[in-house]
């Protein structure tokens, strides 16, 4: 019970022994590249069965239809202005991007191609809704790794970090209402939502919370035991 109070709470993404010193830079050290291609690994893997799981698209592309719809541009092209909207968004949040937010679009989308196609896709409701569930859980665990390595986030996790930093509330709580806001105004602009986008929506905010604060203790405790 201590444990699922306490990760709510977090606000900010730890520095553990994989984290660079600088989000910037150019020649980060090689710990710190592994675990952020590991942490984007697990993290498209995650969205992955969130795609087969077949019960709702993620809140980002609900908005993403919706823009489509109302403007009649494809949803290729909604998708891509959305990203870069939320980019320019950073810079009154004065979020720096780093190597790791180019990797966040490669290697994700490197990965949603390679497992797609291995990856079950069933047709009992109640396995797809554990599959998305699974999903959230394990998008939420890669993204606490790779923004731990503190090489630069993906557009959304930096808005959220960027947002939490402006407000001082907590992790959990800034990405939850980005998700809910989202949805909102997708929906309002005609972008269709199930139940697995409602999953993700409340779930991956505590999800990459959890992920950073049983990373954080788990380093803590191990770097604790005497040798």
């Amino acid at each position: 019970m201590a444990f699922s109070l306490s990760f709510l709470k977090i606000k900010s993404v730890p520095i553990l022994f994989w984290s660079a010193k600088k989000t910037q830079s150019l020649r980060p050290p090689l710990v710190s590249l592994v675990f952020l291609v590991l942490g984007l690994t697990i993290f498209g893997l995650g969205e992955a069965l969130l795609i087969t799981a077949a019960v709702g698209v993620s809140p980002w592309t609900v908005f993403a239809q919706g823009l489509a719809n109302v403007t009649g541009i494809d949803i290729g092209l909604s998708t891509f202005i959305l990203s870069i909207s939320v980019l320019l968004c950073w810079i009154p949040l004065r979020q720096r991007p780093g190597i790791g937010t180019l990797a966040n679009a490669v290697i994700i989308a490197l990965v949603l191609g390679f497992a797609l196609p291995y990856l079950p896709h069933f047709d009992h409701l109640a396995l797809q809704l554990l599959q998305s569930i699974l999903g959230v859980i394990i998008t939420g665990f890669g993204g606490g790794i790779y923004l731990i390595a503190n090489l630069g986030p993906g557009p959304r996790d930096g808005l959220m970090t960027g947002l939490q930093r402006v407000t001082g509330r907590p992790m959990a709580l800034v990405r939850t209402s980005l998700e809910v806001m989202v949805i909102a105004i997708g929906w309002s602009l005609g972008g269709t939502v199930g139940i697995g986008t409602l999953f993700f929506a409340l779930g991956i905010g505590p999800s990459v919370a959890a992920s950073l604060f049983g990373l954080q203790k788990l380093c803590t405790s191990r770097k604790a035991e005497p040798i």
